[in-house]
């Protein structure tokens, strides 16, 4: 499970560089393709949100359940969860209002964009530097077999990086193959 939760955060991150590229554009006063950026939420909303994190919620429950730490460290993961799906949100409302062709200023999507970048490489950092080690070397193999069992119904695709693309994301599949 814990390979999973790597190798998500691998593909996060190759997202994530997209998302800087875009940023560097806007910020050199070049147009981006706002329908890329939007597959790029939809795909975080619809896989991360309902995959990705419900794991590491699993994994991370249990370990609070069985293991002794502190109070600001039991919190702070579901915590930064919700953060991240209220910011994702707010920013694909953002980009559809841009796709719509409402007027939305330039320094507004920039600050959007950044924020959700930072939090999303922030947290990442956090799970992959302090939370995926402790909980590697403090679960046992029995643990994992349970936690396995829990999880086995929650089986699932990517339907970006997994082995059959999902039509939706093709063109950014594309797009990543090609940074």
């Amino acid at each position: 499970m814990l390979e999973v939760i790597h190798n998500d955060h691998r593909n996060i991150n190759q997202l994530l560089r997209i998302l800087r590229k875009k940023v560097k554009l806007l910020e050199n006063d070049e147009n981006i393709d706002y329908r890329l950026v939007k597959k790029i939420i939809t795909y975080l909303i619809n896989y991360a949100d309902k995959y990705h994190h419900p794991m590491e919620d699993l994994i991370y429950a249990y370990y609070l359940k069985y293991r002794t730490v502190s109070h600001e460290v039991a919190i702070r993961l579901s915590n930064e969860h919700k953060l991240i799906k209220q910011v994702t949100i707010e920013l694909k409302e953002l980009v559809e209002m841009v796709l719509l062709d409402a007027i939305v200023p330039k320094q507004q999507c920039l600050k959007k964009l950044s924020v959700f970048i930072e939090l999303q490489a922030t947290h990442l950092m956090y799970e992959e530097s302090q939370v995926l080690p402790a909980i590697r070397d403090s679960l046992s193999a029995d643990d994992w077999a349970n936690l396995e069992q829990q999880w086995e119904h929650n089986h699932y695709n990517d339907p970006l990086f997994g082995d059959h693309i999902g039509e939706e994301y093709k063109a950014l599949a594309n797009c990543i193959n090609q940074h």
